[in-house]
């Protein structure tokens, strides 16, 4: 399937859509008392972007330490730029939570894995496009600043992009300091004024490639 027309539904954090949020019932990490909640961001506005995107979900359905437990809805959204008179193409984005026996640092290692594996080189440009990004957003309530991780992501609550399918599977989490909300009251907080809306598109924990996208 192909995403809707961009911003034929601009997204005002109405959560009133009937949306498909997939939950599955986890396999390893999430039976041991030691596992961890983690969210992780993916986006995508290169290439082949719903396979991207697909490909990062089933790389942390298969690795060992991290387990799928829910997947929210794909969004599109348009594409932060340096500079106002910048174009870049539109982004699917997604949010993932995973249960995890992994470290902070091993799962944000992981995260770059994946990237890596869709053609992801991350010494280009800030804001240029790229295949794969995948962001760790939040692990349960860990609050580090240190190189190479910060948590929560220092930047989550200016990015309507992230806030937004976040909110659809995790509304009532309440984000580490310095942010101390719901994830919910900081959509409803954003001031990201980049338009974002809901597309048929969906992440499939079970399914191995997607349409091109």
């Amino acid at each position: 399937m192909r995403a809707a027309p961009l911003f034929s539904q601009t997204d005002k954090t109405d959560r009133s859509a009937n949306f498909e949020i997939t939950t599955i019932n986890p396999v390893g990490p999430p039976d041991s008392p030691s596992a961890s909640t983690a969210f992780l961001s993916l986006g995508s506005n290169q290439g082949r972007r719903h396979a991207h995107l697909q490909a990062a979900v089933t790389g942390l359905v298969e690795r060992r330490g991290a387990a799928v437990t829910a997947v929210s809805p794909v969004y599109e959204s348009e594409a932060h730029t340096l500079r106002p008179d910048a174009q870049n193409p539109p982004f699917l984005n997604a949010v993932v939570q995973v249960s995890t026996t992994r470290s902070p640092e091993a799962l944000l290692r992981l995260a770059h894995d994946l990237e890596r594996a869709e053609g992801r080189r991350r010494e280009a440009q800030r804001w240029a496009p790229r295949s794969l990004d995948v962001d760790l957003l939040a692990y349960d309530e860990v609050v580090r600043d240190e190189e190479p991780l910060t948590l929560p992501h220092p930047r989550l609550a200016d990015r309507r992009f992230v806030l937004r399918p976040w909110a659809d599977i995790a509304p009532n989490f309440v984000v580490p300091a310095p942010f101390q909300e719901p994830v919910q009251v900081l959509l409803e907080r954003c001031a990201d004024t980049a338009e974002i809306c809901s597309t048929d598109l969906e992440l499939n924990p079970s399914a191995a490639t997607a349409p091109d996208s």
